[in-house]
């Protein structure tokens, strides 16, 4: 086992965008953390945070070996707190999932510990824990349980917009306060960005669901539209839309929720809310 664990550093210097060996005998130290601080900055973010939430992971392709040699499969999903300082570099999440394949775990409660123990380190090194990471293991005799189905609320994409932003662009976004306030639930399908580091897009479904001013339809779908040449991590983009909403159409409630496809097996789904609520169900939209 491999315990040279490094502090969390910048996304240049991760594996993403590089080769990389293949290791199939379980390593901790593959796991690479990076600090959300910086870019949380960027969107005017410091100290307390004005929202809580999570990160909601789903991981495909979890295989390791029985004290007998005999593989095992299961889907692990995972919650990481959006209170930890880092994030999981996703590239350096799968070489780590792939360091169990040839490994022999005596049970599934060993695996499930061994992936929380070490996620948790992970996205809180550098500080004190003040929680854990959730872990969730499904075996193949479960899986018929997994469900697909559509993000709930009413689409923008239905509408007839022109589009010609495709960096963001906040000052799209208004809400009328002359009309009475309003609780809507709106989606789109059409959301786009590149991964901060290779460049490579990645492609998602939004949620939108808030409390206030009736937000411009029309503005907040193009809003949308124009991330779709912007890099940055999924985790990143979500927060910067709930910041841009928040601040620029001030609903009195305020969540956004996010499920991209996924990428070498993983998919991640970030959630933001201004008031405590019970997270969204991890249920994968037809895309993932």
């Amino acid at each position: 086992m491999n315990t040279n664990i490094q502090p969390a550093v910048q996304p240049e210097h991760s594996p993403l965008g590089k080769a990389a060996n293949y290791q199939d005998h379980y390593d901790a130290g593959l796991l690479f953390p990076l600090p959300r601080l910086a870019k949380r900055e960027e969107i005017g973010l410091s100290g307390a945070l004005p929202f809580m939430g999570a990160d909601f992971w789903t991981a495909f392709e979890l295989s390791w070996l029985n004290l007998r040699g005999k593989p095992q499969v299961a889907i692990a999903h995972i919650t990481v707190p959006c209170e930890t300082p880092n994030i999981v570099e996703s590239k350096s999440f799968k070489l780590y999932l792939n360091s169990f394949n040839n490994t022999p775990f005596a049970d599934l409660q060993t695996v499930q510990d061994t992936l929380k123990r070490d996620l948790t380190e992970a996205v809180w090194r550098g500080s004190e824990p003040r929680g854990s990471v959730g872990v969730k293991l499904l075996m193949p005799s479960q899986f018929a349980t997994e469900q697909v189905q559509d993000l709930e609320g009413l689409s923008l994409d239905r509408l007839d917009v022109e589009c010609d932003r495709y960096t963001p662009a906040p000052e799209l976004l208004s809400a009328d306060t002359t009309q009475s306030a309003v609780t809507e639930i709106l989606t789109s399908d059409l959301l786009k960005s590149n991964c901060l580091v290779t460049g490579q897009p990645d492609w998602g479904s939004v949620r939108i669901a808030y409390s206030g001013a009736p937000i411009d339809q029309a503005g907040l779908l193009r809003y949308l539209v124009s991330f779709r040449n912007h890099n940055e991590f999924h985790e990143q983009c979500v927060e910067r839309i709930y910041m841009d909403v928040w601040t620029r159409c001030k609903p009195t409630r305020l969540s956004v929720y996010a499920r991209y496809t996924r990428r070498g097996g993983l998919d991640i789904n970030p959630w933001r809310t201004s008031h405590p609520q019970a997270a969204p169900a991890n249920i994968r939209t037809a895309r993932q």
